[in-house]
């Protein structure tokens, strides 16, 4: 309004300057009320002009008069407005602390100012009684909530977490499954509907909370997919001993699915292959190991690849299982593999051509035990010792510890798998729950002679290659010779002591 006063009285300024310029100012008469006033049309301009000015800055001011009474009525809504933001967000930072009184205190004070938010009222009513101890007012809060339909995803959450923090599984799994059924983005109630399942080794039924939250999106695809993984495979080792046909072809079809989605995921991969052999199907089973392989190499793989045959010679599975290395020759399990099979082929040279490889491995009791087996089978007992005896104060590989020494690998229980898919699924990466409780695994040193053989060469001050000790020679004359010193008394408690050597002693 302001604005478009100013064009116009510019305009009407332009246009009387215009007219002053031109030289012919014009006549302007004007009479009211028995008055006769007589100008240039220029000034009638003016005069007109600024008559309006001043009638429409009358008319403001008189409207700005009378809107007064407004404008005072909405300065203290504003006020207090600002006071109750002010207050809601000093009391949530209360809660957040965990200062009950405080947080109870600016609740009751927002609740008297708020009157545009009462949710926000409500939800810090609730999470100060909480935060006071004061369970009942905290449930009758969110249950007050679930009578507002935009309230009622925040009330189920609040009653469930009340429920949990009671003891009450049940209770929260209700106000979790209907928050689930109201809202398609609600993630924390699929979380403990999915963790409810997982704790009741319910597969399946976790299965199909996944497929759910994928179609509503609330977990990404890859993160959906590697949880179907190890769903499946857990569900395939809960069928695998069961005496129905029809549960061990369910155990097949899922195993054999949880390899096709995560080739990487050697518990899957191990189980189908497991299950493909038993099926005959030996050739299927050698490509699900090889593709595994090929994704992420891990020590089950191998023992499962070798084990697929047994009707063949040492030469045969060691070239067997070069295969299987040459899927992935620069990881370090190929490497390891390549020792392996030397060995199993019984040549000795290979085996410690292939073994310089690791020298820059950290010394882990299975590198150990490699070496130790190496050295053994070249012939050099001694060094085989050393390294034995290095591997038992050695940091064991948890990968080596999902291999039970009495059973198969990846024998996890029920609480195991369930760790397994939530860890898996959210980083790709394997939990090893026997090497968290120390539970014995596959030997990773082996059994070798601890009797030392006479014919045994002298060891070297690396503990591998044998050197011959120079002996100083001089003349040696009989009188110039000093008497023996006499031997030291025996101590009261002598100390055995171990020789480094195999070799016989020199007689005295």
């Amino acid at each position: 309004m302001i604005r478009a006063g100013l064009v116009v009285f510019l305009v009407v300024a332009v246009a009387a300057a215009i007219l002053a310029l031109t030289g012919d100012a014009g006549r302007t008469s004007i009479v009211w009320l028995g008055w006769r006033a007589d100008m240039t049309a220029a000034a009638g301009v003016l005069i007109v002009l600024f008559g309006a000015l001043l009638a429409t800055i009358g008319w403001r001011t008189l409207l700005w008069i009378l809107a007064a009474p407004q404008r005072a009525a909405r300065s203290r809504a504003e006020n207090r407005r600002r006071q109750a933001n002010e207050a809601l967000t000093r009391g949530f930072l209360a809660a957040a602390a965990g200062d009950g009184s405080e947080a109870r205190r600016l609740a009751q004070k927002a609740a008297d100012l708020a009157d545009e938010t009462p949710g926000l009222v409500r939800i810090l009513a609730a999470q100060a009684a909480e935060a006071s101890g004061d369970a009942a007012a905290a449930k009758a809060a969110y249950t007050a909530m679930l009578g507002f339909p935009e309230m009622r995803l925040a009330g189920h959450k609040g009653l469930m977490q009340l429920a949990l923090a009671q003891g009450e599984r049940e209770t929260a799994l209700r106000h979790a499954q209907e928050a689930f059924g109201e809202a398609r983005s609600a993630r924390w109630a699929w979380r403990a509907l999915l963790d409810a399942r997982l704790e009741a080794a319910d597969w399946s039924a976790g299965l199909d909370l996944v497929r759910n939250a994928l179609d509503r999106k609330i977990v990404p695809p890859v993160v959906a997919e590697r949880a179907r993984a190890a769903l499946l495979a857990a569900l395939a080792a809960q069928l695998e001993n069961a005496p129905e046909p029809k549960a061990r072809a369910q155990a097949l079809d899922s195993a054999v699915e949880a390899a096709k989605l995560q080739p990487g995921f050697a518990p899957g991969v191990v189980m189908a292959a497991r299950l493909l052999a038993a099926d005959n199907k030996i050739g299927r089973a050698s490509t699900t190991i090889e593709n595994a392989w090929k994704a992420s190499p891990h020590p089950a793989l191998w023992l499962a690849y070798r084990d697929l045959k047994t009707a063949e010679t040492p030469r045969e599975r060691a070239q067997r299982l070069l295969v299987l290395a040459a899927q992935n020759p620069s990881h370090r399990e190929s490497r390891i593999l390549h020792v392996e099979q030397a060995l199993i082929a019984g040549d000795p040279p290979a085996a410690r051509d292939a073994i310089r490889v690791l020298d820059g491995e950290p010394a882990t009791a299975r590198i150990a035990g490699l070496r130790a087996r190496v050295a053994f089978a070249s012939g050099l007992p001694d060094e085989a010792r050393l390294w034995m005896a290095q591997g038992m104060h050695a940091p064991q590989e948890p990968d080596w510890s999902d291999l039970d020494p009495e059973g198969r690998a990846f024998a996890y229980h029920a609480s195991d798998w369930a760790r397994l898919v939530i860890t898996f699924a959210e980083t790709g990466d394997l939990i090893h729950p026997r090497h968290e409780r120390a539970e014995r695994g596959l030997s990773e040193l082996p059994e070798l002679p601890i009797a030392y053989a006479d014919s045994a060469p002298f060891i070297g001050p690396d503990g591998r290659e044998p050197v011959l000790y120079p002996v100083e020679e001089h003349d040696y004359d009989p009188e110039e010779a000093e008497p023996p010193e006499a031997p030291p008394a025996p101590s009261a408690r002598p100390q055995n002591r171990r020789r480094l050597a195999s070799g016989p002693r020199a007689a005295k």
